[in-house]
């Protein structure tokens, strides 16, 4: 599939479905130290060609946040403790606006964990947090991760359009999602 970079928003944080999370596994937050295991996960979902890249790229983006990190990263966990995925309830800005809003940043479950019913309460999870502090939500993602984006649909997440560019990412999902989009 022809990897195409996208945005989607959620005009409010209102009416967030809620999961539970699954018998074995727990959410929890960032704590002191958990820069390895948020690269460790990144790494896992091939996001960076290894740990030390995912952790440079943390420290870059994340590093003088550790406080906010606390508040506003989570991990799942399976029943030994060990994380196996996680995702940021972060903030920023749309191209051309000013506004800040509530950002679903860096979702991310190990593909040994993948169809185990972890990305749901994860995602509902975030999506409360960014709820106390934001009135509206975004993220990006690509076409590539086409299931995701079924999901972040599910989520009352939209397309958000900017050019021809966005026309064609959107027209190749309705075609492998099956559904109609825009």
């Amino acid at each position: 599939m022809k990897r195409i970079p996208l945005k989607m928003k959620r005009a409010d944080l209102l009416n967030i479905p809620k999961y539970e999370v699954p018998e074995g596994f727990r959410l929890r937050f960032f704590e002191p130290g958990d820069e390895q295991t948020w690269s460790r996960v990144e790494t896992a979902v091939d996001e960076f060609p290894d740990e030390a890249a995912a952790l440079a790229h943390f420290e870059k983006e994340f590093g003088p946040f550790r406080e906010e990190m606390s508040r506003r990263c989570l991990f799942i966990e399976n029943e030994s403790g060990e994380a196996v995925g996680t995702t940021t309830a972060w903030h920023g800005t749309l191209e051309k606006e000013q506004k800040i809003r509530g950002r679903i940043h860096w979702v991310g479950v190990i593909p040994e964990y993948q169809g185990k019913k972890l990305s749901k309460p994860l995602l509902s999870k975030a999506m409360q947090v960014l709820a106390e502090y934001h009135q509206s939500a975004y993220l990006t993602s690509q076409t590539t991760s086409y299931q995701a984006i079924n999901l972040y649909l599910n989520f009352g997440f939209v397309p958000y359009l900017t050019n021809e560019t966005d026309i064609e990412a959107w027209t190749l999902l309705e075609e492998v999602l099956k559904r109609k989009i825009l």
